[in-house]
This record gives C-alpha cells, sequence and structure tokens, in this order.
C-alpha cells in the first residue's frame, strides 16, 4: 500500500468526520478510502478507527498515527516544494484556518496571495479557535488567523503575526425615513449598556467571539439573553436582515453585509473593545516555500492597510 494515501486518507477522514464526504475530499470512492484505512491498520497492526454505523472517531492508537500522518505530510510537502519551486515562483498548498469572524478577511488574504503567486494552492477552513489551536500545534494548519490574545506569552512554539483590531457594531434595521436600497448605513455610536436592551441573534457559547460579546456586556453592567442562538455567521447577518433581532459583529463581518439595504450599523462605545487578530503559526517546523510567501503577504504594508480597511471602524465610503 501507498503509505502516504493512507495518512492523506485518514486526515481527511478526521477533518470531515464522515466516511462519504472524506472519500469526495479526496477525489476516490468509500470503499476505497475503508479498503486503504484497513490497510493501514494492517501495516501498522493496531486499529485506528472505531467503527459503528457512522464515523466514531479515532482510538488513542489512531490519534498517535494521526499526529504521525500531519508531521508526514508537512514534510512530503516540503520536499514538493523545494523540489518544483523556481526562485520567485513558489508552488504548492497554503492550509489557512481562520476563526468564523475573521473568514471574509482569511478569504481576501487567500485571493490577494493567489493572484500574487499562481502556483501557490490556498485552502481556506472555517475553525473554532480550539480547532485552529490544535491544527497549529500538529502541524495540520500551516496558519491560522484568529485570536492571538489566546496565546500564552511563554509558548515558544507559537509565532503570531499581527493583522488588524476587530472592533464591534450593533447591526440592525435601519431606522428613520425610507433607507437608501442596496446601501448599508453607518449610525451614530451607541453604548454596550443601551446595545443590550435591544434583541439579539447571537454566537453560541462555545464560540470565542461569544466570550468577548458577553463580557463587554457584563461590563457594561447588563445581562443579554439571545433571542436567537446560532454557530453559523450566515445566520446571525441573515436574522438582523430577514427578523427583528439584531447583532452584535466585528467589523470583518460589517463590511461584507455592505450591500444590503434597509440596515445600519452603529460602532459600539462604553467599554471600549478592541480585540486584535493575527496569523499564528508553528515555529517547530520549517515553512514551505508556498508558506514563505503568505507570510511575505501577510506582513506586507499593502495588504495590512486592506485587511484595516474592511476590518476595524469603517466609514460610510
Amino acid at each position: 500500500m501507498n503509505l502516504l494515501d493512507g495518512m492523506r486518507y485518514l486526515v481527511a477522514l478526521e477533518q470531515q468526520r464522515h466516511f462519504g464526504r472524506a472519500a469526495q475530499a479526496c477525489g476516490i470512492t468509500q470503499p476505497a478510502l475503508s479498503n486503504a484505512l484497513r490497510a493501514l491498520e494492517k501495516e501498522l497492526g493496531v486499529a485506528i478507527v472505531r467503527r459503528g454505523r457512522s464515523y466514531e472517531g479515532l482510538t488513542p492508537e489512531g490519534q498517535r498515527v494521526l499526529d504521525t500522518a500531519h508531521r508526514l505530510l508537512r514534510e512530503s510537502e516540503l520536499l514538493r516544494s523545494d523540489l518544483h519551486t523556481d526562485a520567485g515562483r513558489p508552488q504548492g498548498s497554503v492550509s489557512i484556518g481562520a476563526v468564523p469572524t475573521a473568514v471574509p478577511i482569511a478569504a481576501r488574504f487567500a485571493a490577494k496571495l493567489r493572484a500574487r503567486y499562481p502556483g501557490i494552492l490556498p485552502i481556506v477552513r472555517s475553525l473554532s479557535s480550539a480547532e485552529i489551536e490544535a491544527g497549529i500545534e500538529n502541524l495540520a494548519l500551516d496558519l491560522a488567523l484568529g485570536y492571538t490574545d489566546r496565546i500564552a506569552p511563554r509558548n515558544t512554539r507559537l509565532r503570531a503575526l499581527p493583522q488588524y483590531v476587530e472592533q464591534y457594531f450593533v447591526l440592525r434595521r435601519a431606522s428613520g425615513e425610507s433607507p437608501s436600497p442596496g446601501i448599508l448605513r453607518f449610525g451614530p455610536a451607541i453604548t454596550w449598556g443601551e446595545a443590550g436592551a435591544l434583541a439579539h441573534c447571537m454566537l453560541t457559547p462555545e464560540m470565542h467571539n461569544r466570550a468577548i460579546v458577553d463580557g463587554a456586556f457584563r461590563t457594561a453592567g447588563v445581562e443579554v439573553l439571545p433571542a436567537i442562538e446560532t454557530n453559523s455567521i450566515m445566520t446571525l447577518v441573515l436574522s438582523v436582515l430577514d427578523g427583528d433581532v439584531c447583532a452584535v459583529l466585528p467589523g470583518a463581518l460589517v463590511a461584507i453585509a455592505r450591500g444590503y439595504g434597509g440596515l445600519e450599523a452603529l460602532p459600539l462605545r462604553s467599554p471600549e473593545v478592541h480585540t486584535p487578530i493575527g496569523f499564528m503559526l508553528a515555529t517547530v517546523a520549517p515553512p514551505t516555500r508556498a508558506l514563505e510567501a503568505a507570510l511575505t503577504l501577510a506582513q506586507d504594508g499593502a495588504w495590512l492597510r486592506h485587511a484595516a480597511a474592511h476590518s476595524g471602524l469603517m466609514t460610510a465610503s
């Protein structure tokens, strides 16, 4: 059997957590994926996958194999990158994780990376903060865009590249006379206490952004119970568009709502909440040529200005 293929299928299965979706992601049939994983188990002499009527996770031995798979696949990508990259023309993939509220900026970054280096394949995944931290630690991710203040100061295994600062708005249906169609209106600032009197669609409690929002409301002396809860950013925005609720959103999400008429965004004050967002990567493994190119872009002044313009305290311009 091809050991690297087996490792690749195992990584896909853990990412997709479903045999059919993992097979589809790998471009093979489900029986072929299942047979390859059984062959890997036979080769290593241990059970790797917990099998029931559906995927039930990995055995403890399987988790150790998965950790090794991430390292082997990274080394393989590093070798392939070195062998096939000409000077100034990096080749290969860059796996980028992003917390949901930062996905719009990660998407912009991926587009600019691909435009600058056509030989690079950016792969962007929306992940929770915990998934991002695990992915960076076990080398499943090359880069992750998330909350850098979660990194312990003495953690030398991770490096952070500051990108922008999240600032927060209330997004709600516009009040007043006939708002302009197709244009998001920016209104005057309100306090977190004032925002607490409104009905909110909120992210579910396991999301780190929810902890930030709850903390700001507590500092303002109010407790907000959600009218709608979701772990979906799309639901968060569309519930405001089609319902009678509002939502607290960082600037990066407000930016993608600019084309929705009938909405307004109000900056939030008292307390002032500014949350640093940055790219994180592991320091324990050498970067591929493709990752080196991504790191160069991540520190480019023009890119940082672009990220700030679509994420911070925006104006209507």
